[in-house]
């Protein structure tokens, strides 16, 4: 199944371009710099293909979780880049998992909170259980996203 092509302008590209940048300036391999190339001529003319979506996403996970993006470009940087990311396929998948997370939390609202807790479920990995009501909710977070783990009665 074919991905619609990413859009970027403004921020966003700027982001995005000095990110692409910075990486082939560094990488040596010339399969991956060829990738990386396609990958700036794409955010130069404003969109992405498929193949250009994943290069990017690769580029803008780690100049986040490395706090990279936030320091060269500042806060709006950052934002410009979580943005992009969202519209990208593990950033929509994200975004999704986090919203089917919130409607099982939405069921415990206005309910009587008996218990929380968090337990490590590996390296990076944290189970949230929230017990309410005679009802248990566990959400497991990590670096995949939010999922609902189990509902227990």
């Amino acid at each position: 199944m074919a991905s619609a092509a990413v859009r970027l302008d403004g921020a966003a590209a700027e982001v995005a371009l000095g990110e692409a940048q910075a990486v082939l300036a560094l990488v040596q391999d010339a399969d991956r710099r060829g990738r990386l190339a396609d990958l700036v001529a794409a955010v130069q003319e404003g969109e992405l293909g498929e193949d250009d979506a994943q290069a990017l996403e690769e580029i803008i996970e780690l100049g986040l979780s490395t706090g990279r993006i936030r320091g060269v470009y500042g806060p709006e940087g950052e934002q410009a880049a979580l943005k992009t990311y969202r519209k990208l396929p593990r950033g929509k998948e994200l975004s999704e998992s986090t919203r089917d997370v919130t409607g099982a939390l939405g069921a415990l609202e206005g309910k009587t909170l008996e218990q929380v807790k968090v337990q490590p479920a590996g390296p990076g990995a944290y189970l949230l259980s929230i017990g309410v009501e005679g009802l248990e909710l566990t959400v497991r977070l990590d670096r995949s996203g939010a999922r609902l783990h189990s509902v227990g009665v």
